[in-house]
């Protein structure tokens, strides 16, 4: 069974960084197109960062480029995104996601995966 558990998320200030954690099991994460995801009230969900095949292949919202990283620990089957230079904005509920591949034309797109998690709170404000 695909699962996939966030954490990491909190408060932090403007200008502050943060590490999301995503712990799966059911699943290989080199194996699997994987990625973060956010939703801030009344908004659409939205792509933050994707990854394929441990870094192959990476995806990058325009409004996070620059700031945040995602990576892969194939050894403790979990997924990170690292957060800098955190503003207002990027406050949401941030959640994990996975799909045995990456669709054609939806990396980086909710349609584009069938797993998610539960989703973690990360709020930036002063």
């Amino acid at each position: 069974e695909v699962q996939l558990v966030e954490s990491g998320g909190g408060l932090v200030q403007p200008g502050g960084s943060l590490r999301l954690s995503c712990g799966t099991s059911g699943f290989t994460v080199r194996q699997f197109c994987v990625g973060w995801f956010r939703q801030a009230p009344g908004k659409e969900r939205e792509g933050v960062a994707s990854i394929q095949s441990g870094g192959a292949t990476t995806y990058y919202a325009d409004s996070v480029k620059g700031r945040f990283a995602i990576s892969e620990d194939n050894a403790k089957s979990t997924l990170q995104l690292e957060m800098n230079d955190l503003k207002p904005e990027d406050t949401a509920i941030y959640y994990c996601a996975a799909n045995p591949i990456c669709v054609p034309g939806k990396f980086g797109t909710v349609a584009g995966f069938r797993y998610w998690g539960q989703g973690t709170q990360v709020t930036v404000s002063s």
